[in-house]
């Protein structure tokens, strides 16, 4: 088996760019691993956490799990209200557009409840967001675009009532 070498403390401002290279380079399996290494190291390194939030998102297009809830448990590690908030708003986005890029039959309905939810946090990171930035603004209406261009409705409620046997 092999033995992972472990990174420098000095080394972390590097890697740190180097994950938002692989990123950028479409390749968040190699970003998830650098924020591995960092966090080895440094494990409440905030941006390495927000960094692996988004190189694990950045996979859910191909992952038919999507591994949700993995990137869920990694929202209480960070300091601020402000990024718990965010980052799940981000989170639940990205899944419904995974999910209506796979357009199964109920996708439609399935992005919908998680675009609707997605923006439930945005709105709560926009009432603290920090002066100047206003991210949670803009992916919030980058969500209700979704909806309303794609035309998505919340499932229909079943309103039969059905006999018991």
């Amino acid at each position: 088996m092999f033995e992972l070498k472990p990174l420098s403390k000095e080394a972390i401002p590097h890697s740190l760019e180097r994950v938002e290279r692989y990123r950028l380079l479409n390749k968040p399996s190699v970003s998830v691993s650098i924020c591995h290494d960092i966090l080895n190291v440094d494990p409440e390194n905030q941006e390495a956490l927000i960094g692996l939030i988004l190189a694990l998102t950045d996979q859910f297009a191909q992952a038919a799990s999507g591994g949700m809830n993995k990137v869920l448990e990694i929202i209480p590690k960070l300091r601020e209200e402000y990024d718990r908030a965010y980052y799940t708003g981000i989170i639940y986005e990205r899944q419904a557009k995974a999910r209506l890029n796979r357009a199964y039959p109920g996708s439609g309905f399935d992005a919908y409840d998680l675009l609707h939810e997605a923006m439930d946090w945005f709105e709560k990171a926009d009432q603290m967001h920090p002066s100047g930035n206003e991210d949670a603004i803009l992916q919030w209406n980058s969500s209700a675009r979704i909806i309303l261009e794609k035309k998505l409705q919340p499932r229909p409620k079943d309103d039969h009532e059905h006999p018991l046997e």
